[in-house]
Order: C-alpha cells, then sequence, then structure tokens
C-alpha cells in the first residue's frame, strides 16, 4: 500500500500532469471560493497535507530532498504562501457578502478602531522579535548552512541550479530561446507591472480585499504568481534533479538518468512530417507555418478576444490600453502553452531561424 501511494505521487508530478492538476486546483478554489475557503475545509485540507508530508518522512529519498539546507526555507515560504493565499480569498469572500448587505468591509470596520503605538504595538513587535530571534538561534544550530567547496571549473554541481528566486526564469530557459527567456519575458514582467495602475484605473478593490469587484485583474494576477512563478519555483527545487532531469518526489536522484532530447520544430512538423516533403533552404519559407502562427497569435488574438470574452473590458478600457493589456497577457499564456507543447508533441521552437539568432 505504501509503495502505491509512493508511485501515484511520482505519478501525479510528471511535469504535464503536475502542471494541469495545479491549473485546475486554482480555478476550483477561484471558482468555489465560498466554500473551499471555509476555515473547516482549509483546516482539513492542511491536515491531509500534514498527514502526507509525515507519511512521506519516512522515504529516504523524499527526506534528503526536503531536508537539504537550501530547501528548509523554500519549503517554509510555500507554507506562508498557501496560508496568506487563503487568507486572502477568505477575507475577499467574507467582503463581498458584506458589500451585498450594503456592510462597511472588514478593513473599513478596523480602520474605526484605535490602537495605541505605545504600549500595545510596541510589546507586540517586542515578542515577535525575541521569538524570531530565538526561531533563528534553534535554526542555525540545528540546521548547516548550505555552504560548499570553493568554485572549481573541473567540478560542477550536478544539478547545477540558480538560487530560488530564479529558478522560473531557469526553467523558462529550457523552453525559450535565452533572449525570451532571460531578456525580453523578465522585461514585460518589469513593464507590465509598472504599467498596471495605467492600464486598469478601477478604483475598485483599493485598501480593502474582494474578489467579485476586480475578478480578472485578481485571476490573472494568482495564475502569473502561483502557478507561473511558485509553481516553476517548486518544480525547479524539488522536481529537478541530476542533468535537469524530472523526478518524483520519492524517486532517487539518480545521476545516470539520462532522458533522450527529440525535440523538433514547427516547420518539421509541418513540412517533413505533414507534407513529408524536405524542408526549403529559405528561411522564411521554411519558417512560414511558425510565422503565421505567431502572427495569428498576437495580431488575430487581442481583437477577437475584445468581441467576444473580454468585451466589457474592451470597451471600458479603450483599444489603446485594452491592446497593451491583452498583449502582456498572451505573452504570460504563452509560457504555459509552449512547455505543454514541449512536454505533449517534444515542440521545441515555432520559429527556429538560428542563422539570424532568431527563435521563439
Amino acid at each position: 500500500m505504501d509503495q502505491l501511494i509512493k508511485d501515484l505521487a511520482d505519478w501525479l508530478v510528471e511535469p504535464t500532469r503536475y502542471s494541469i492538476i495545479n491549473g485546475a486546483l486554482l480555478a476550483a478554489v477561484l471558482i468555489w471560493r465560498k466554500k473551499l475557503t471555509h476555515p473547516l475545509v482549509f483546516t482539513a485540507a492542511m491536515a491531509g497535507l500534514v498527514g502526507f508530508f509525515l507519511f512521506a518522512w519516512g522515504d529516504e529519498n523524499f527526506k534528503k530532498i526536503v531536508t537539504k539546507p537550501d530547501n528548509v526555507p523554500i519549503l517554509i515560504l510555500l507554507v506562508t504562501i498557501l496560508y496568506f493565499t487563503w487568507l486572502a480569498l477568505r477575507r475577499a469572500v467574507l467582503n463581498d457578502e458584506r458589500i451585498e448587505r450594503g456592510e462597511p468591509t472588514l478593513e473599513g470596520e478596523l480602520s474605526k478602531q484605535k490602537v495605541f503605538t505605545w504600549p500595545d504595538l510596541v510589546y507586540v513587535e517586542l515578542i515577535c522579535m525575541v521569538l524570531f530571534i530565538a526561531a533563528l538561534m534553534v535554526w542555525s544550530i540545528s540546521i548547516e548552512a548550505p555552504i560548499e567547496e570553493p568554485a572549481s571549473q573541473a567540478r560542477t554541481p550536478n544539478p547545477s541550479k540558480a538560487p530560488w528566486y530564479f529558478l522560473g526564469l531557469q526553467e523558462m530557459l529550457v523552453y525559450f530561446d535565452p533572449w525570451i527567456a532571460g531578456v525580453l519575458l523578465p522585461s514585460f514582467i518589469v513593464v507590465g507591472l509598472c504599467a498596471i495602475p495605467y492600464l486598469d484605473t478601477n478604483p475598485k478593490g483599493n485598501g480593502y480585499y474582494t474578489f467579485n469587484e476586480r475578478p480578472f485583474a485578481i485571476s490573472f494576477f494568482m495564475v502569473g504568481f502561483l502557478l507561473m512563478w511558485v509553481s516553476l519555483v517548486i518544480m525547479g527545487t524539488f522536481l529537478r534533479g541530476p542533468n535537469w532531469s524530472f523526478f518524483g518526489v520519492f524517486e532517487y536522484w539518480d545521476p545516470h538518468k539520462l532522458e533522450p532530447m527529440v525535440n523538433v520544430d514547427l516547420s518539421v512538423y509541418f513540412w517533413v512530417k505533414t507534407l513529408g516533403m524536405p524542408r526549403p533552404e529559405n528561411p522564411l519559407i521554411r519558417e512560414a507555418p511558425g510565422i503565421l502562427l505567431i502572427l495569428g497569435y498576437f495580431v488575430a488574438m487581442p481583437p477577437l478576444l475584445g468581441k467576444t470574452i473580454f468585451k466589457k473590458m474592451a470597451a471600458e478600457m479603450g483599444p489603446v490600453r485594452f491592446n497593451i493589456m491583452m498583449h502582456l497577457f498572451l505573452w504570460t499564456a504563452l509560457v504555459p502553452i509552449k512547455m505543454v507543447l514541449r512536454w505533449t508533441l517534444s515542440l521545441k521552437y515555432f520559429i527556429g531561424i538560428p542563422e539570424w539568432f532568431f527563435n521563439v
């Protein structure tokens, strides 16, 4: 029975299934947030996770990965993200119910309460500081610092991983050309975050938690943060092993495990596998299917979405702001699309022109 549970867990964290399950869980939580954020439901879910963790603790491979000095703070970080995500959604549900009844929000009620800085606030901060220092002392004594030997060109770590906050970018390097994964996509993230106040001028939801008043903004943020960042950090930390291969949570990190890379470009699928003919030598003709596909994705999709799913948003934002928002949205959606296509169809590039160092 124990081995059956371990095999099932390893099967579920296969990258395609792992991503689909994460997306389905987030969608379920957002759709049925009133029921799933109930304290009893959340407590039961946390009890289930704790029970699974205690069961998995007996496995040497799982314990070795989780207790690595580098991974302990990441595990704590994930637990806090889970808790505060639930807390924010729960308060949003309560606020939405209060707004429907014509009552002030929870934050509005709290703003009426007055608390003296001295001694109330200072005493609480002092107690927190003492407890935090004590926890750091216990941590530093019980867990060794993750300091290795001096760097050497003759011996590189396997796997060689970036710091946890760059694992998402390192994972994207597997699916995109370096100039896209390392320059273009991070630039869009920074520019997109800076442009939010100018693109989304909806005044609702400022200073209090809500979902009904900002459904698209909150959903888009959670997809970008939880699925496109936290999920990739988990993948890069606990599922990526030697040779950057995927491993299950109970699987031994065998450095001799090699997964053959048989990735092919879209032009190979079109010319060779579909039409049964060699690829043309002219790069533009050869990559015409991918070029047309990408142009259709970024040119045709914004007006199509503006007339269907996001019709109300397009009318409120205007053509300029809506098109900028949609292009940022489409670039974000391109990441999971490309990842799933790599895992399922072994697709490497939509457009592959190495002669011009242009690969998408």
